[in-house]
């Protein structure tokens, strides 16, 4: 009978080589009409997204203002880390379901409000998740992987692979990865989650789509985090 671990470990390969596949025909037309949607959007509003992305990565690259003390017992096991880090991801992802849905029945400008605060709350459940896994998440190192985390969950096929490499091998990595381009970030996180959020800002379905796209998009978070730590702690 398999342990936990190694049930675990076989899914997040199996993960691993999705990852690296390139996306779906489907992923492929959204991401053109994204293009055709940037170009429409006013340039005050994509300068308040860019400086917002700055700003998170300033913060955990340098504060501590998204470490929250988690209680975990140095005793558990690998499962038991497990449970608590769905439990967490849970929470976040109800705090970002309600908090989309306010913003999303706001209008333009609560829903461009939006999109620090999910920031937020995706870095905090991070952070969360590097203390419930063990490792340090006050050294540099350990934020850089955070960040790496973040990246992979929401870049484009080109940049994924490059990423990927990088967090599947981070013990070797890490040394090389000292900074972070986060010109590149903020455009690879916009892209990934753009066509979505925009669609919050549009009257009468923006407050359903608000608590739809930040509950896929703290699931995505949350499935690239566990496997990440999964091959890294476990390999």
């Amino acid at each position: 009978m398999e342990s936990y671990e190694e049930i675990v470990l076989k899914e997040a390969l199996k993960w691993e080589r999705k990852m690296g596949r390139k996306s779906s025909l489907v992923q492929k037309a959204s991401k053109s009409v994204q293009t055709k949607i940037n170009k429409k959007i006013p340039e005050k509003v994509h300068q308040f997204l860019t400086e917002s992305i700055r700003k998170m990565i300033e913060l955990t690259l340098t504060s501590s203002a998204y470490i929250y003390k988690v209680d975990v017992d140095s005793k558990w096991n690998f499962e038991e880390r497990e449970k608590y880090v769905l439990e967490r991801l849970q929470t976040y992802r109800n705090t970002a379901m309600i908090e989309g849905a306010g913003t999303g029945a706001g209008g333009i400008l609560l829903g461009l409000a939006d999109f620090p605060l999910l920031l937020s709350i995706k870095m905090k459940f991070l952070f969360d998740a590097g203390q419930i896994y063990g490792v340090d998440v006050k050294s540099y190192e350990e934020r850089m992987y955070l960040l790496h985390l973040f990246m992979l969950a929401f870049s484009s096929d080109e940049s994924r692979k490059k990423v990927l490499k990088r967090v599947m091998n981070w013990e070797r990595e890490k040394e090389v990865w000292k900074e972070i381009d986060w010109q590149e970030l903020q455009q690879e996180y916009r892209d990934t989650i753009d066509f979505i959020k925009m669609l919050q800002l549009l009257p009468g379905i923006g407050a359903a789509v608000g608590a739809w796209a930040n509950n896929k998009l703290l699931t995505q978070l949350g499935e690239t985090t566990m496997n990440g730590f999964r091959v890294r702690l476990l390999t």
